[in-house]
């Protein structure tokens, strides 16, 4: 038997630059936040933040939307961050 696990959404989502060129990607939920960050060359603090509001998000210790602030921040400094999709 399967047991499908809900996604953690937040609004609005953060838009970043994906491995594809000129591709942008909503991501709109902790889980995607999460699989983004693993994927980005680049690891500074606030990367290592954001993937601890992560795991802290699904365990329920902190909101979708902090995570979403921690991602946001992240994108941004890493350089990954897009203005829209």
């Amino acid at each position: 038997m399967f047991r499908l696990m809900a996604l953690h959404w937040f609004n609005p989502p953060v838009f970043v630059k994906t491995d594809r060129p000129g591709v942008t990607y909503g991501v709109n939920h902790v889980e995607g936040a999460a699989e983004e960050l693993m994927k980005w060359p680049k690891r500074g603090p606030k990367w290592k933040l954001a993937l601890q509001s992560c795991i802290d998000g699904f365990e329920g210790r902190v909101s979708p939307q902090e995570v979403r602030m921690a991602f946001e921040a992240a994108a941004s400094e890493e350089g990954m961050l897009r203005s829209s999709g």
